[in-house]
């Protein structure tokens, strides 16, 4: 009977509440008299919710929130942090979903409304292994902070790939802003690489025959095995009972006689010959880890090439083409403790031997020695990338059938060339660590065995020293820097924001310039200088 007397008094005190009221809305402001609208027709408030309690959840977990006076609807604002359902008729699940804050609005059972502020905060177990696995990866100098679902990741780190790992390790607890600043790497090893390259050709010669003509078709018309080229020509004129004589020889290391009486001459061929040909070129290139390198010592030769036209005209085009000593290597430091070199020497020359002669110019054809290869090395341990032996010998026997093989005599009928070629190529490279020269010292120089000309200036000109300018102010240096500035270097021609720090940083490529290819002149003009390469 108690029980029911005390639901009729608190039926009886929540209707006449809502009577007196205004329109059975919350108030803005509940200290306000209640008197103010008496005797006036105002329209009704529009009732907002009331926030009557805040909640907090942990992420992966549940509460319970009671609602004595029912449940007409629920609303939540952000469904990823956390999500609430009706368990029953009175009572709301509550689970958290990722770390946050967002609100929750509850409609009862007479339309009112209340909104809670929920507070979803990371396991604290969780954290606990991400600041443990992050401390035994990164190091004890990064340190996170969790607030409003936002992971803010900061502390030294001692390159960029620890960073990446804690900002990975860091993105399990939510969305992560990066604060982390990276230790300022030392300079890149700079890599000097060696290359030998030795190259021996020899050849010997041996020709011996004989050839036998005869100026006039009668007798013998003539009889020469071709193997050394044409006969002479011999040109008798008489005039005024003189006679003068005229002849012409293709090779004048020949022995030769001539008979006019009976119309006979003969040419012995018995040459020897020895060539040899000897190159050691030894190039050596300075260039950083990773970095490419070239070097060119020679120059470049123009060679016409046939274009494509209009009507199917071609157009002739002037390209140039490089010889010489050539050096192509990129270098690698790896975690072994080893150099890896992808290297292409080259060393070659102009052959107007194999050259072609065009309207009169001569075009050269090119002999090259080149080696491409990848190899990996200790510093100053050397390889022996390449190595040649070419032995070569040929024999050449010319002779006239029959009359050829007579023993002694059949002799003066043949013609025998034997040529022995013999080719030796060894190219070493060596890389070496090494580290530039002291402030003071001498540089090494060249020793020149002539005077230059007397007057002439011993040093060139230069900006004075501190001597005379003043003081030079040292160079900013910064132990650490942000991480986006080790991952976005300034592009190259940019001005660096710190001067001390990212030059070391925002190093480019070195740039390969392709030569200019200058147009043929038109017929009849006249040809105009090349503008000098800058």
């Amino acid at each position: 009977m108690k029980v029911l007397a005390s639901l009729l008094l608190s039926t009886a005190l929540l209707a006449q509440g809502l009577n007196s009221g205004s329109g059975g809305h919350l108030s803005d402001n509940p200290a306000s008299p209640s008197s103010e609208g008496a005797g006036k027709s105002s329209a009704p408030a529009i009732a907002t919710p009331k926030l009557v309690s805040e909640l907090t959840v942990t992420v992966n977990q549940s509460l319970i929130l009671d609602q004595p006076a029912g449940i007409r609807r629920i609303s939540i604002a952000s469904a990823d942090i956390a999500e609430a359902a009706a368990a029953s008729a009175q009572e709301i699940l509550v689970n958290g979903k990722a770390p946050g804050d967002t609100t929750l609005l509850v409609w009862d059972a007479r339309g009112n409304r209340q909104a809670y502020e929920v507070h979803v905060l990371a396991s604290s177990s969780k954290v606990d292994a991400v600041v443990h696995e992050m401390t035994r990866e990164v190091g004890p100098d990064v340190s996170l902070t969790i607030s409003d679902g936002t992971v803010f990741l900061s502390g030294t780190v001692k390159d960029s790939i620890a960073a990446d790992r804690a900002n990975a390790i860091a993105s399990t607890l939510g969305k992560v802003v990066n604060l982390l600043r990276v230790t300022v790497p030392p300079g890149d090893p700079q890599i000097l690489l060696k290359v030998r390259f030795a190259d021996v050709d020899r050849s010997a010669a041996l020709q011996l025959g004989l050839n036998l003509y005869s100026l006039q078709p009668k007798g013998i018309a003539g009889s020469t095995t071709g193997q050394f080229g044409s006969v002479p020509t011999w040109s008798l004129n008489e005039q005024n009972g003189q006679g003068s004589l005229a002849w012409s020889l293709s090779n004048l290391l020949n022995l030769s006689y001539f008979d006019p009486e009976i119309n006979i001459g003969a040419i012995l061929q018995d040459l020897q010959a020895k060539n040899i040909l000897q190159i050691l070129a030894e190039p050596n290139l300075l260039t950083l880890s990773g970095r490419p390198a070239s070097f060119l010592a020679g120059g470049e030769f123009p060679f016409p090439t046939l274009q494509g036209g209009a009507a199917g005209v071609g157009q002739i085009t002037i390209q140039f083409k490089e010889f010489g000593i050539r050096l192509n290597f990129l270098p690698t430091v790896t975690p072994r403790g080893t150099i890896h070199l992808v290297v292409t020497p080259e060393v070659s020359s102009l052959d107007y031997s194999n050259g072609l002669t065009v309207s009169g110019y001569t075009i050269p054809g090119l002999s090259t020695r080149r080696v491409q290869t990848e190899v990996e090395l200790e510093n100053g341990q050397s390889f022996v990338i390449a190595g040649l032996l070419d032995n070569q010998v040929t024999e050449q026997l010319n002779k006239m059938p029959g009359i050829g093989d007579i023993p002694i005599l059949g002799k003066l009928f043949q013609s025998k060339s034997v040529n022995k070629t013999n080719s030796e190529l060894l190219v070493t490279v060596t890389p070496e660590l090494v580290g530039p020269i002291p402030a003071g010292l001498k540089p090494p120089g060249m020793n020149f065995p002539k005077a230059f000309l007397e007057g002439s200036s011993k040093n060139a000109p230069q900006t004075p020293g501190p001597a005379v300018t003043g003081p030079v102010p040292s160079l900013p240096k910064s132990s650490t820097l942000p991480i986006e500035q080790l991952k976005n270097p300034p592009a190259a021609g940019s001005l660096p924001a710190n001067p001390g720090v990212a030059p070391l940083l925002g190093l480019q490529p070195i740039l390969t310039i392709q030569p200019i290819q200058q147009p043929a002149p038109a017929p009849g003009a006249q040809p105009s200088n090349p503008a000098p390469n800058n």
